[in-house]
């Protein structure tokens, strides 16, 4: 939502690409099988996917004149040099329906083809390579000087036929080589301060399965790898029948925790199920982090955790009949730690910013407690560090949507755009059973309902 400004005359404007898109999605498409139109279809394909990489162009110009635009209004402001652009990569991430992350990473390709790579940038608005490509060459080049980075740029883009049939990997390649040739030490102090950035990431994979990704350096990497493998030989050899990859999984956690079976976590995860999954046949879907886990693996997961010598506990929620979650038992106040608990679960751990999706590192007041907030879930919200930081930035600001139904935040960009969030759906909890005596009133009440109604008639 925001407010339509007419643009100057000759200049792209939001209502003519809004009537581009309507007229592409209710355009009708070649329907006869034959060649010829098997050839309109590879056409059509073709003239599209060039377009939408010219969009990416266009997107990247955007985002660099929004940045420069924001800047010079949070100067004027008085907004120290240190702090100007901070939220920026946030509002180009909404624009775009991506993260904030992905929206930074989208700005700084932006600020790198208009200032420093010009046949890159002409090759994407003409059509020729792919964002994606366009993002690989920025990411090569981005150790060298602007001299050396501009002859990367010409030598790999400023021939079109020599683009043609050239993937991201081959020109990802060119740059890497051409780079190491320019500047060598350039590319090994690069390397050096990849080493800096080692760390450890978890994120979520199909049929409730994780990937543990460390990034290391290369020789440490292949030692844990040869390590695991050893490990996995070794029990083969004495007869263990798992496969060599799930011995390796299965020894990694256990060395990574400390524990004697990898069944065995130790650790506190949140679990949420419907009482009618756990305790009965139902089949709504469990929550584990912000992964959907099927109902019956879930009592499977409860059952293992009891029969294990780890603690395990079972903590009741309480969610209102629209499904909203509403309150959370603890054997503590409900205070920083309760409500802690609280948002982990009806958040699922996740940044509450639209597209955001990332881990959440936050409890945020909606309304601060120096302007009267409290600390309840109503007025608080899950944010990662970068959205935390970005609503400080001024012209954003975060309000709790009123209205019944689950818990709304809306947020209010500096442009005046709006994005309202709500959080995952938690499993509902089970319908009671009505009596034999509630039944036969309702249906008494229904008889005389539907008599009174004939009488009035």
């Amino acid at each position: 939502m925001s407010t339509v400004l007419d643009p100057a005359p000759g200049v792209l404007a939001s209502s003519e690409v809004t009537a581009w898109h309507h007229a592409l999605a209710t355009s009708g498409l070649p329907v006869p099988r034959s060649a010829q139109a098997d050839a309109q279809r590879v056409d059509l394909l073709t003239s599209l996917e060039q377009l939408k990489n010219a969009i990416c162009a266009v997107q990247a110009d955007l985002a660099v004149g929004l940045d420069a635009s924001q800047r010079a209004q949070q100067a004027q402001a008085g907004v120290p040099v240190a702090r100007r652009g901070l939220g920026v990569a946030s509002q180009v991430g909404l624009a775009r329906q991506e993260s904030p992350h992905r929206g930074g990473v989208l700005l700084g390709l932006g600020k790198a083809l208009v200032a420093e790579l010009p046949h890159t940038r002409a090759a994407l608005r003409a059509g020729l390579i792919s964002e994606y490509a366009a993002l690989l060459v920025a990411r090569e080049s981005a150790c060298l000087d602007p001299v050396d980075r501009a002859e990367v740029d010409e030598v790999l883009c400023a021939d079109p036929e020599a683009l043609h049939g050239v993937g991201p990997r081959g020109l990802a390649a060119q740059a890497r080589s051409r780079s190491a040739v320019l500047d060598p030490a350039s590319v090994v102090r690069r390397a050096r301060r990849a080493e800096t950035q080692r760390c450890l990431t978890l994120r979520p994979a199909p049929d409730t399965m994780a990937y543990l990704t460390a990034l290391v350096p290369v020789a440490q990497g292949v030692a844990a790898y040869a390590a695991m493998s050893r490990g996995a030989e070794a029990l083969r050899g004495a007869g263990d029948l798992r496969s060599r990859g799930q011995l390796m999984a299965d020894l990694l956690v256990e060395r990574l925790t400390g524990q004697e079976e990898a069944d065995a976590v130790p650790v506190s995860v949140d679990l949420v199920i419907s009482d009618a999954s756990l305790f009965g046949a139902g089949h709504e879907p469990a929550v584990l982090g912000a992964v959907a886990v099927p109902a019956q693996v879930a009592r499977e997961l409860v059952a293992r955790a009891l029969e294990t010598p780890t603690d395990t506990w079972l903590r009741r929620l309480y969610a209102a009949p629209d499904g909203e979650l509403v309150a959370i038992s603890s054997r503590q106040r409900f205070v920083r730690g309760g409500l802690a608990a609280f948002l982990r679960v009806r958040d699922q751990g996740l940044c509450r910013v639209a597209w955001c999706e990332a881990p959440a590192r936050h409890a945020d007041h909606l309304l601060d407690t120096a302007r009267g907030g409290d600390s309840t879930g109503a007025n608080t919200q899950s944010l990662c560090q970068g959205c935390n930081h970005a609503k400080q930035a001024p012209g954003w600001s975060h309000r709790a949507r009123p209205g019944p139904g689950v818990h709304a935040v809306e947020v209010t960009t500096p442009t005046g755009h709006r994005h309202t969030s709500t959080p995952p759906q938690v499993p509902r909890p089970a319908t009671p059973a009505r009596s034999r005596v509630d039944q036969a009133l309702d249906q008494i009440l229904e008889r005389l309902a539907d008599s009174g109604t004939r009488g009035r008639c």
